[in-house]
C-alpha cells in the first residue's frame, strides 16, 4: 500500500527503504491516521491541509523544524481532527493523554507502554 507523504523532511530518520519512526507512538499515530482515514472521517486533502497549517502554527510559536517535531504536528494534526469531526472532544483526548502519561510513567526504557484500566483513574 502506498501511503501519500503530506510534507517531505530531510531530516526524518531514514533506512534505505525511505522514513522510519524514532519512537513507537510515532508509528501509533501514524497507523491512527490511516486508519481513520480509511474510514471515511477525513481526506487526505483535509488531512494535508490540517498538517500543515500544525506545523506553520508550530513554526510561528519557534519551532526550528528540524524534523525531530515532525510527528508531534502530527498528533496535534490528528487530535484537531478529532475534535473538529466530533469523533472526541478535549474532555476524552485529555483523558487519554494523562492514561497515556502514567503508563509510560512506570514502563521501563525500551518495553512497550501498555494502558491498563487504572490509567484511567481519577
Amino acid at each position: 500500500m502506498s501511503v501519500p507523504c503530506p510534507i517531505e523532511l530531510a531530516e526524518l530518520p531514514r533506512d534505505a527503504a525511505g522514513p522510519v519512526f524514532r519512537e513507537p507512538w510515532e508509528a501509533q499515530a501514524f497507523a491512527m491516521a490511516l486508519a481513520l482515514n480509511e474510514r471515511g472521517l477525513f481526506t487526505w486533502d483535509e488531512w494535508a491541509a490540517t498538517l500543515a497549517q500544525e506545523i506553520k502554527a508550530a513554526q510561528a510559536a519557534g519551532d526550528p523544524d528540524l524534523g525531530n517535531t515532525y510527528y508531534r504536528h502530527w498528533l496535534n494534526a490528528l487530535e484537531r481532527l478529532v475534535r473538529e469531526k466530533n469523533i472526541a472532544g478535549s474532555a476524552a483526548l485529555a483523558r487519554y493523554r494523562k492514561a497515556w502519561a502514567s503508563a509510560a510513567e512506570r514502563t521501563p526504557h525500551g518495553m512497550p507502554i501498555a494502558l491498563a484500566p487504572a490509567d484511567f483513574a481519577g
